[in-house]
């Protein structure tokens, strides 16, 4: 099998579009490989191959349908990381191969007669692509399950060179020793930290390097130095890594940490030990008597339970007076033969009653009959009885609905599991960082009259056992130092915190220590009211969540509204071919929503200081027919503020301020309760305002506003389009010329400080934030202009194109935008500009559908010192539309190089610069220089011809 079918064995690819080549490359590509090609000829149905089938890659044209091919092909590989992809045209260019490179394409073929060699370069270069893939993924797949293995966490390894040193280490092993390990590498293995201690155990450890080192395989167990307290024990393995060869050029050392294993055998040695003394020392009693109840045995550690020594018990008889009478059957333990668990009430020498569980068994010891068993469960019935009426309490928090009642329950029910009668309960309240007393026992009240109010930050236990979070017992809390309340009968008190809740207080009024029962039942009725307090305060959180998800919601729903009518007024705007359609659409749109009950726009009157409406729709009532709508003023309507502020005016409530501004009352009658007004500009330029009405209070947020305002900028760049669209069909326009005494202008400022004449050509948008403009000199050093203009902040690069006699052509490279970029933008041409060294004229031609005052507001923004020289009615129908014409089939770059090329005297014969000196002005090959003259002279001749043809066909 060829290396071609190899690579496409079992493999399918899909080929994208309907160029002329393609047939020839889709049998060639089954001619020479084992592949399975499946045509597309659009974008939509090549994508639906795609997602439905496995491809080992994708061959596309320059455009597959209607889409471009490096966009297709860009789009493909964001479905499928690192997927092969090829493009391939047959009217290739730099730039197109420079997309292709940026977008990730993994290749760019371009086909060229012959097309046989060009197609077989195509299969040549698919399958590299294809191979290229497939090993990059292989080798990405092993990589990653050798990191996986290596990153476990389980085991420490180590990665040394092949003369044994570190080179590489997992975080189990930096993990083990308290050093930066990436200072270690580099270092001998066996002398690193981590078998710092015996020399035998470095020694151990060189050995097994050693061993992996000549190509063996070994295991070994180390440990840690005899004087350490708690040595660590590792079990190793090592592995050599051999190359093609056979030679060992690595090692890996994997380490298992043993420790925790040997620490369990020896604890459970100890355990068993221990268990032992337990049984030896245990507190239960063993008694054993004759049939007549007479004592046989009693164990010695009868003291115990009973207070008695074992003596005393034998002259206790019979053993009914210590157990109690009737304590069993005799006849059913004669039957059974064992009675278990049998509950009776003692009482011990001190008089304190206990609770016993006695086991009784018939046996035959010596002259033994009945053997007893008793076990003390006092504490036990004590704990069972509080947990019963904690379990009666954890019931009634259930149903508890706020932080207040659960510490009435807590205080209720003290007394019933810790056997305490004075109770109270803080609850933290964060906004004042004080503890409040919200419950107190009538006890507690007697006794101790607390406080009703200690702060977070007082010396004084209950803040204290807050803030630590940390539980306090005392035998008298007076001797306490931060105790002030010498008064209080309270002597014997607990503190115990309840989370971030507050702390519960109990005691009583005779001094001594909690047993460990109290203080277990304590905390458990504190941990039980803690949960309570978390499921009041979870639920009150998700009460207030569900409420905001709520809210927000509708908000999402009001946005997503919103964001389709956008979506509407964008498709709408698009085709729009006038402004008055671009407003009218917008108002209906808006005033089409629900939400909405009236949309209007309004360009500002600079002479009368007003907006005019231009467009509306919706439940006008004659609002529009009121009082003029000023700009200027306090008190004007959102409209007017929208315009003068150039900011979003928004309004809430429009019922505020009723008495102040007059707008107010016409809105309010006309159920006008919020209103939003956003303003129309476009780089500086006030195209007016767009105001929207809403029935309800606050029906514009901050999401509708930005939504708003994001539509407004818009607009207004759509009605900007429209007017540059209108001036490029315009056939009448009116040429205005200025003279500008401004120091600060580029040209004027050059003119002056040399004393030449400068007079612009033309210029050539390069970027965003500036342009390239050429000028040509006159009557002076051209040197000097190309020095001084060097030295000017605004130009960031001078160059020479052309110098014919006394003549200089010069590119300008300005770091800002030139007044023409501005000019054009809003629909006007800057045609021509002079400047002198005494003064600068300017020529603007503003087509019809362009107000000359705008341009003339425009000027006089950006200079100082204009004066209106002329203006005068053109009409260039012919010319004009013939110049639109063919400046519509160039593209921006055809164009800068056609322009420098003619300004360099490449056209002029004989030629003042060559078609090289151009290239390298431009920064490009000769050969593309060469092919953008071509294209441009293809498309002005076209151009031409068709209008000659035209002309004759008429």
């Amino acid at each position: 099998m060829s290396e071609d079918q190899s690579v496409f064995q079992d493999a399918a690819v899909l080929v994208a579009g309907s160029e002329p080549w393609m047939p020839a490359f889709v049998a060639a590509l089954e001619e020479q490989t084992s592949a399975s090609v499946h045509r597309a000829a659009t974008a939509a149905d090549a994508k639906a191959r795609f997602r439905a089938d496995e491809f080992c890659c994708v061959v596309g044209a320059k455009t597959v349908g209607e889409t471009d091919g490096v966009t297709f092909l860009a789009e493909l590989q964001e479905e499928t990381a690192a997927f092969p992809t090829v493009l391939a045209t047959d009217d290739g260019s730099e730039r197109l191969a420079s997309s292709a490179v940026s977008a990730g394409i993994t290749d760019y073929v371009p086909i060229e007669d012959p097309v046989d060699d060009a197609v077989d370069d195509l299969v040549e270069r698919t399958r590299r692509a294809v191979w290229s893939a497939r090993r990059t993924a292989t080798r990405r797949e092993r990589a990653q399950q050798f990191e996986a293995v290596f990153q476990d966490t389980r085991a420490a390894t180590w990665v040394l060179d092949d003369g044994g040193r570190l080179s590489r280490v997992n975080k189990a092993a930096r993990e083990m020793v308290d050093e930066p390990v990436d200072a270690l590498v580099g270092e001998l293995f066996s002398e690193l930290p981590w078998w710092e201690g015996e020399p035998s155990l470095s020694a151990d450890v060189a050995a097994l390097v050693e061993r992996g080192l000549n190509g063996g395989f070994g295991d070994a167990v180390v440990v840690g130095a005899e004087d350490a307290d708690d040595p660590r024990i590792l079990e190793l393995s090592v592995h050599p890594v051999e190359n093609a060869r056979g030679e060992v050029v690595s090692v890996v050392v994997e380490g298992i940490d043993v420790s925790q294993r040997v620490r369990l055998d020896r604890d459970l040695r100890q355990s068993e030990q221990l268990h032992r003394a337990t049984l030896k020392y245990m507190t239960d009693t063993v008694l054993m008597t004759d049939e007549d109840g007479s004592y046989v045995y009693v164990c010695p550690n009868v003291h115990f339970i009973f207070g008695y020594s074992a003596a005393e018990i034998h002259d206790q008889q019979p053993v009914e007076e210590l157990l109690g009478e009737d304590l069993f059957d005799r006849e059913e333990l004669a039957s059974k033969g064992v009675l278990k668990n049998i509950e009776t009430t003692v009482t011990d020498k001190t008089g304190q009653e206990h609770t016993l569980l006695v086991n009784v068994r018939e046996v035959s010891i010596q002259d033994g009959r009945i053997l007893y068993t008793c076990r003390d469960i006092t504490e036990r019935k004590q704990r069972e009885e509080a947990l019963a009426t904690l379990q009666a309490t954890a019931r009634e928090f259930l149903y508890a609905e706020t932080p207040p009642a659960i510490a009435q329950h807590v205080v209720d029910d003290t007394p019933g599991v810790l056997n305490l009668d004075s109770s109270a309960v803080y609850l933290f309240d964060a906004e004042t960082n004080t503890l409040e007393l919200s419950s107190s026992s009538e006890r507690m009240a007697q006794l101790h009259n607390p406080a009703k109010r200690v702060a977070a930050s007082a010396d004084d236990p209950v803040s204290q056992c807050f803030v630590e979070n940390e539980a306090r017992f005392f035998e008298d809390v007076h001797d306490a130092a931060a105790f002030g309340d010498p008064t209080s009968g309270l002597h014997q008190v607990g503190y115990a915190p309840l989370g971030d809740h507050g702390v519960f207080v109990f005691g009583s009024d005779t001094a001594g220590p909690f047993d460990d029962i109290t203080r277990e039942l304590a905390d458990l009725l504190a941990a039980t009211a803690e949960a309570a307090f978390d499921r009041v305060s979870r639920e009150s959180t998700l009460r207030t969540q569900e409420r905001e998800l709520t809210r927000r919601n509708e908000q999402l729903h009001s946005l997503n509204r919103i964001n389709e009518i956008i979506r509407e007024i964008d498709q709408a705007i698009v085709q729009a071919e006038t402004r008055e359609e671009v407003e009218h659409m917008v108002c209906r749109l808006l005033a089409a929503e629900d939400r909405f009950t009236f949309a209007w726009v309004g360009s500002p009157d600079v002479t009368s200081a007003h907006v005019e409406p231009r467009s509306w729709d919706g439940r006008e009532e004659g609002y529009l027919n009121g009082p003029a709508f000023r700009i200027e003023g306090e008190g004007v309507e959102p409209a007017g503020r929208a315009v003068a502020t150039g900011q979003p005016a928004v309004v809430d409530n429009v019922a505020e301020g009723l008495r102040t501004e007059s707008w107010r009352k016409a809105a309010l009658s006309r159920d006008y309760l919020s209103v939003i007004s956003i303003p129309l500009t476009y780089n500086d330029l006030s195209y007016g305002a767009l105001t929207v009405y809403a029935d309800e209070q606050q029906a514009f947020d901050d999401r509708t506003k930005d939504v708003l305002t994001e539509l407004g900028e818009t607009i207004a760049s759509a009605i900007s389009a429209v007017e540059r669209k209108n001036a490029l069909l315009s056939t009448s326009m009116t040429r205005v010329t200025f003279e500008v005494d401004d120091p600060q202008f580029v040209l004027s400022k050059i003119a002056r400080e040399t004393g030449s004449t400068l007079v612009y050509q033309g210029g050539v948008r390069r970027h965003a934030e500036g342009n390239d403009v050429f000028v040509t000199v006159n009557d002076g050093d051209p040197v000097a202009v190309e020095a001084t203009a060097a030295d000017l902040v605004a130009i960031r690069d001078v160059r020479r194109i052309s110098t014919e006699g006394a003549e200089t052509v010069l590119r300008l490279r300005f770091s800002e935008r030139f007044l023409a970029v501005e000019l054009a933008e809003h629909g006007a041409v800057f045609r021509s500009a002079k400047a002198t060294p005494t003064e600068t004229t300017v020529v603007i031609d503003a087509p019809e559908s362009v107000d000359v005052r705008r341009v003339s507001r425009l000027v006089r923004e950006r200079f100082d010192g204009v004066q209106l020289l002329s203006k005068q009615r053109l009409d260039q129908s012919a010319e004009r539309d013939l110049y639109s014409r063919f400046l519509e089939k160039l593209t921006d770059r055809q164009f800068e190089v056609v322009q420098t090329a003619y300004y360099g005297g490449y056209f002029e014969s004989p030629r003042a610069s060559s078609g090289e000196e151009v290239a390298s002005t431009l920064g490009i090959s000769s050969t593309a220089f060469y092919q953008h003259v071509r294209t441009v002279q293809r498309k002005l001749f076209a151009t031409l011809f068709e209008e000659v043809g035209a002309t004759v066909a008429e």
